[in-house]
């Protein structure tokens, strides 16, 4: 083989291992996941919790990514923007919003709902946070023109800021009692491990955006 051939391999051959090297050192993106007990895992071991899943799942399919959990148990939407300056720091790159679950359970006017997500995504695009809205149902008892008051918010401000949308946080355990705990309402870690893999894509999605 003639010595130029050889240098132009071991240059390709350097530079590939370099581009691995580079992949493999890339700084995790930092999310942070903003929630009520959904996200915070009630009743669930640590390990079997939605931030903990989650972040097994990505890592597994090779993305470098730390989801970090900012769940409240019983937050409200005002509750999440309350402290969404504190719980959402400097460092984080991406969040998931999952919020007002515990309004449409209490009750409260949807307007107010929409309205603290709405400056609750105002104050992420003043940052320039990319943000996945997670919406949520009402529940049943409340009737139907309180879900048709309230369930679709999330999908209007999610055109309104031009955010990445899941439809639905509980989609695919919501009916199924064998992916729930005793109370009916919160997943169990089978539950959470249906959550993760059905809205993986759009977390992937959100981290794409940071990338």
């Amino acid at each position: 083989m003639k010595p130029h051939l050889i240098v132009s391999i071991l240059v390709f051959l350097l530079g590939a291992s370099g581009v691995t090297a580079a992949a493999e050192d890339a700084a995790p993106v930092k999310v942070v996941a903003l929630g009520t007990s959904l996200t915070a895992g009630f009743g669930l071991a640590p390990e079997d919790g939605f931030t903990e899943q989650l972040s097994r799942a990505l890592t597994e399919q090779g993305h470098a990514v730390e989801v970090h959990n900012a769940g409240v148990s019983g937050d409200t939407s005002a509750g999440g923007l309350a402290r969404l300056d504190w719980a959402v720091g400097p460092e984080t790159q991406a969040i998931i919003v999952e919020l007002g679950s515990n309004d449409a359970l209490r009750g409260l006017n949807p307007s107010q709902t929409e309205n603290n997500l709405r400056e609750i995504l105002t104050r992420l695009k003043t940052r320039n946070v990319p943000v996945l809205l997670a919406g949520m149902r009402a529940p049943p008892n409340l009737g139907p023109e309180y879900a048709a008051d309230f369930e679709p918010i999330y999908k209007a401000l999610a055109a309104e800021f031009d955010t990445l949308y899941y439809p639905f946080f509980l989609d695919g355990v919501a009916a199924n009692a064998e992916l729930k705990q005793a109370d009916g309402i919160h997943p169990n870690a089978e539950g959470v491990a249906v959550i993760v893999n059905r809205i993986s894509p759009m977390v992937i999605a959100l981290i794409d955006k940071v990338q």
